[in-house]
């Protein structure tokens, strides 16, 4: 299996490139070849793959996300996406399988950065609108402090 890290994915045409972390030439990735949901897979997102070459070169296949794309990461114009990556939690749970419970300040921040990262062409009034539902949500199942 190797590694790598997805440069870009276009959920409307189903496919994108992976940068090897071994180094190398770029891999396509298609989404009949991943073992997880396309929205899941975003700029940033290190995955694990099978290396298969084609005649039109390196292609992934069996892809599947090892974790979420690195805090501050920043999606360049060439990535189209229209889902955010699995939230990987920074907080320790103490391996009792248990999450710390954010400020909810710090969640709307958080989700704000999800947003704009995601949909760059969101208006201020839509996110706004997001953020209150997202935070009802989180209020709702204790997700964040009151």
């Amino acid at each position: 299996m190797s590694t790598g890290k997805v440069l870009r994915f276009d959920h409307v045409r189903g496919y994108g490139f992976l940068a090897p972390s071994d180094g190398g030439e770029d891999v396509f990735l298609h989404a009949n070849d991943l073992l997880v949901e396309k929205s899941l897979v975003v700029p940033g997102v290190v995955m694990e793959f099978e290396v298969e070459e084609s005649d039109r070169g390196r292609k992934a296949s069996a892809a599947r996300i090892l974790r979420g794309p690195a805090a501050g990461s920043v999606v360049g114009p060439a990535a189209v996406t229209t889902a955010p990556a699995p939230v990987v939690s920074r907080h320790d749970d103490g391996g009792d399988g248990l999450c710390d419970v954010l400020p909810a300040e710090e969640f709307t921040q958080e989700v704000t950065e999800v947003l704009l990262q995601t949909e760059p062409s969101l208006t201020g009034a839509q996110i706004l609108h997001i953020r209150r539902q997202l935070a009802d949500v989180a209020r709702k199942y204790g997700w964040v402090e009151n």
